[in-house]
């Protein structure tokens, strides 16, 4: 099984020929199936003796990769979905094949050092010193939670136990911080209101816990601010709340998982004013940042701040840490085992420069503002929230939920586009996240034309 042999040589240039085939050409959207449908067409694909490389490749090919949507398909257009450049993937393989641990310095220092340069690169987006760093973890749950545990440490340290930790927040943060905090870390959450567009805003945030009794607010170590949420890609009034945390001695950390790309855009930067005050950040490059799945960018203003909260004391470990200038990035996220998650991103963005990804997300901005005005001349269409980004909600007047449900799965069955309804403010309606540059507006005419 290890030996590299014949049949081991037929099996490589047989994967490396359909990888190459996967990254050459655009792929359907394909379609989920059914557990029955899998069960049927793929049967039992693990056995005593094995069905052969040849065997399994076929039945991915034929059965199990069809039943995959193409994320990186130009009409992809619910959740978040992931756009990585042809150099990004492929550099994926490269990564898969060398059997990197990216944990330690001692053992991966080149891989850090690469690793690195991309994280200093998105240090200077946010507008951190250079002395800023931390880590590629697995996605944005990982990094919100590796940030928020490194808040609370600090905390810790300087001596305070209050009765109850707590984290102020809004209903548009995303799902898996609330998450996090009430299952993960046995934290409280303070719900601060949105303002019209689901904006946490400095006001709203200083009145809400102003309100709070004095024990509650005492526990409060942090606050969750969002550059761009998931569901309608709005930006947080980032100086505002800077300005109350500062007043409180509170941990300032910005979900950028999927917006924070827009710090490259200059059309946009101005939006994400106040974001260098932050305390820490994350961003998903397999967003909106042209990276494969699974990639984020965990960065702290002061990296001892998470160093201090996730270096993991055993005595195997030690010989990793021989000099303190070396970089362990599994001293600043809640991992240990790691793979160098950030090298496809880090390849593509040394390939193609930082100009050149500056101007793919000004693409997929100008595309999502030309989605904009075709929504506003359409007389059936109503946009429902003013759009930072690149998501676009808006409803198809006179229909219901229902409604919504038929037309989605008729695009998908068709083949047409990945597009799933979902609700504002108790209204049925639909959303369109814009993150690849192929993406065109002749794409989003076309299903605006579907909802005739």
């Amino acid at each position: 099984m290890h030996s590299y042999t014949a049949q081991t040589e037929a099996m490589v240039q047989a994967l490396v020929e359909y990888c190459r085939s996967r990254i050459a050409q655009e792929w359907p959207l394909d379609h989920a199936r059914t557990p029955a449908e899998l069960r049927a067409q793929a049967g039992e694909t693990i056995t005593s003796g094995g069905i052969g490389a040849a065997a399994a490749l076929q039945l991915w090919d034929d059965v199990l990769s069809r039943a995959c949507l193409s994320e990186d398909n130009p009409r992809t257009l619910s959740y978040i979905p992931s756009a990585p450049s042809k150099a990004a993937v492929a550099f994926d393989m490269l990564v898969g094949a060398s059997s990197l641990y990216a944990g330690s310095w001692q053992e991966g220092s080149g891989a850090v050092y690469a690793e690195n340069q991309a994280l200093a690169w998105i240090a200077s987006l946010v507008g951190f010193p250079s002395s800023a760093g931390g880590a590629f973890v697995q996605g944005g749950t990982v990094g919100n939670l590796s940030a928020l545990v490194a808040a609370r440490e600090r905390e810790k340290r300087s001596g305070r136990r209050p009765a109850r930790w707590a984290v102020a927040l809004t209903t548009e943060t995303h799902s898996s911080v609330k998450h996090t905090l009430q299952a993960v870390m046995d934290v409280d959450v303070i719900e601060v209101p949105g303002d019209e567009r689901g904006r946490m805003t400095g006001d709203a945030l200083r009145l809400a816990t102003g309100d709070l009794a004095a024990e509650v607010c005492e526990g409060i170590f942090a606050v969750v601010a969002t550059a761009g949420t998931t569901n309608l890609g709005v930006i947080d009034d980032l100086a505002g709340i800077a300005d109350v945390a500062a007043d409180h001695g509170w941990w300032v950390h910005v979900d950028g998982a999927y917006g924070g790309a827009g710090l490259a855009a200059p059309s946009v930067r101005h939006l994400y004013d106040g974001i260098e005050r932050a305390d820490s950040f994350i961003v998903d490059p397999h967003k909106w940042l042209f990276a494969p799945f699974d990639s984020c960018a965990l960065v702290y203003r002061d990296p001892e701040m998470g160093r201090l909260a996730h270096t993991q004391k055993a005595a195997y470990l030690e010989p990793m840490r021989v000099e303190t200038s070396e970089w362990n990035p599994s001293d600043y996220a809640v991992q240990l085992s790691r793979r160098a998650r950030g090298l496809p991103f880090w390849y593509s963005l040394a390939t193609h420069g930082t100009e050149a990804y500056r101007d793919a997300v000004e693409t997929t901005l100008a595309t999502a503002r030309a989605g904009r005005q075709i929504i506003d001349r359409t007389p059936y269409l109503n946009l429902l929230v003013e759009p930072d980004l690149t998501v676009l909600v808006f409803e198809r007047i006179g229909w219901s939920g229902a409604d919504y449900a038929a037309w989605s799965s008729r695009l998908w069955d068709e083949q047409v586009a990945f597009v799933l309804p979902t609700t504002h403010r108790g209204r049925a309606c639909t959303r369109l996240a814009i993150v690849n540059p192929r993406t065109t507006p002749a794409d989003l005419q076309l299903i605006v034309d579907s909802m005739r």
